[in-house]
């Protein structure tokens, strides 16, 4: 991970990291590990017989899809803005969590049943030492990945890569599990069935935090309340005859971020005087906080 980052950062200008950069990053590694995991996750599978584990190996599999529907989503975000997207494409990181998320609701479901069918069977699977080792290593090269991807995902507040990430870390609690229950599964017929729906449910729930993320992100949020306080802070340092702030929305588009909050102003103030103190206000904002702000102004009336 040192060495992954030491690239990124070299590839970095004066001011911030290049999203497409780490997106690319991380959806090619991820590529090329998931297919060597997938081919020894089924292959071990397939030998203790154990659904636990092909369910698994295709939900390693699943990650080297999301990992190129990534390379496609920060390919179309890094478009500029044009006649018919004036912000930029930047949500198309937003719709790549979401497909991230439906694909991994579908594996989810799939085998939630096929577990819950082998129980209802009876069916045993048997472990081998190898297919332990196998899940073993995979546990710790899956949570390798997860935390590039987590630590790339928050370095430029994309979604697609946090989800990215909690799809890996996902994969290596799924591994986790499975190797404690081949080890428990010499006495416990019913170990792999539970464990399979253990991953199943583990996989849903990390749908779930996706599906959260992205479509807030698309719908819109509330600011956090300490970059609220900051904005209000600069409007006051500003323009201290200010009052009243209010209606602070933020729109994301990828790394380009509008702003639109409502300031009341003095009634005996021109409309001049009111144009030229929000125009300074909105440079401040766009120095300090790397957003495109826009501020519409109203007179403060006494009640």
């Amino acid at each position: 991970m040192m060495l992954m980052r030491r690239y990124i950062n070299e590839g970095q200008n004066s001011m911030h990291l290049k999203p497409q950069r780490l997106g690319y990053t991380a959806g090619l590694l991820s590529v090329g590990i998931n297919v060597l995991l997938f081919g020894l996750k089924y292959w071990a599978g397939i030998k203790s017989g154990s659904v636990a584990m092909i369910a698994d190996a295709w939900h390693t599999m699943s990650d080297t899809f999301t990992s190129l529907i990534i390379l496609l989503s920060f390919w179309i975000a890094a478009r500029p803005a044009d006649e018919h997207h004036p912000f930029g494409h930047g949500r198309a990181e937003s719709i790549g969590a979401i497909i991230i998320g439906t694909l991994l609701a579908v594996i989810g479901f799939l085998f939630l049943k096929e577990s819950i069918m082998r129980l209802l069977n009876y069916q045993a699977a048997q472990f081998t030492l190898l297919a332990i080792i196998v899940f073993g290593i995979s546990v710790i090269v899956k949570e390798g990945i997860a935390q590039f991807a987590l630590w790339a995902g928050k370095k430029i507040d994309s979604h697609a890569l946090r989800a990215e990430g909690w799809h890996h870390r996902s994969d290596a609690i799924a591994s986790g599990l499975i190797v404690i229950g081949a080890l428990a599964g010499a006495r416990l017929w019913w170990i792999d069935g539970v464990m399979g729906m253990a991953v199943s449910a583990l996989i849903l729930y990390a749908t779930y935090g996706i599906f959260k993320g992205a479509v807030s992100s698309i719908f819109g949020e509330k600011p956090d309340p300490a970059v609220e306080a900051q904005i209000r802070k600069l409007v006051q340092n500003r323009a201290p005859a200010a009052s009243c702030v209010h209606h602070i929305h933020l729109h994301r588009y990828g790394d380009h971020v509008e702003l639109t909050l409502h300031c009341k102003l003095p009634p005996e103030m021109n409309l001049k005087e009111a144009h030229d103190l929000a125009t300074t206000v909105e440079k401040a904002i766009r120095k300090e906080l790397l957003v495109e702000p826009t501020i519409h102004v109203e007179p403060l009336v006494e009640t």
